[in-house]
């Protein structure tokens, strides 16, 4: 069977890095190699971009191309190559993190964006991703009380956030075929057993 590509999206304090790990178990229990990684990041590269990215101001043409930068490193040290050995890949964020956050949320013209996703990774997209979806309000009272360093981007203004959500939730209806949208405010048993249910019915 071909290998699969799973990536998890969702606004800050949704709760889908939670199940990244767990989702990763479980497959590898179905007797799949499965690499788990996560944007931006992923390699010796992504990381030391991550730390700019989460923590330095920058200009948003920049914020964007360094975005893609490492997804471009990142898919070539670590997505396709595991693809290619029949390993699945589960990853938290891809690029539908950046058309939510930098396209959404700061605004940068779609048309650029566009360019960058044909020119990074034109030949390729997930098989599945899972959008854990839930109000902001409840997205920033965990967030709140996880009592830790927030990233620039975790401090914006609510304003953002709500148009990093929209963002999302368009990006899901222009792609149907693989978006499946959780409610990141049911339990944590019921959402497990949800992404069960999709991966019996998308993933095998």
């Amino acid at each position: 069977m071909k290998a699969q590509f799973i990536t998890f999206e969702g606004i800050d304090g949704a709760g889908k890095s939670s199940h990244v790990e767990w989702l990763a178990e479980r497959l590898r229990g179905q007797g799949h190699v499965v690499q788990v990684t996560r944007e931006p990041g992923g390699t010796p590269l992504g990381e030391k971009l991550r730390e700019l990215l989460l923590n330095e101001p920058m200009h948003l043409d920049t914020e964007a191309l360094l975005m893609f930068a490492a997804r471009r490193e990142h898919l070539a040290r670590v997505i396709e190559p595991a693809l290619d050995r029949g390993e699945w890949v589960v990853c938290d964020r891809f690029t539908d993190a950046t058309w939510a956050y930098q396209g959404g949320g700061r605004g940068l013209e779609r048309g650029k964006l566009a360019v960058l996703e044909q020119w990074v990774h034109g030949h390729l997209q997930p098989d599945v991703t899972l959008l854990f979806d839930l109000p902001l309000d409840v997205a920033r009272e965990r967030i709140a009380l996880a009592e830790r360093h927030l990233d620039r981007f975790e401090q914006e203004r609510v304003d953002f956030h709500h148009r990093v959500r929209h963002a999302y939730l368009e990006r899901a209806a222009q792609h149907p075929e693989r978006f499946r949208i959780i409610d990141g405010q049911q339990t944590m048993e019921v959402i497990r057993k949800q992404l069960e249910q999709i991966f019996a019915t998308n993933c095998s």
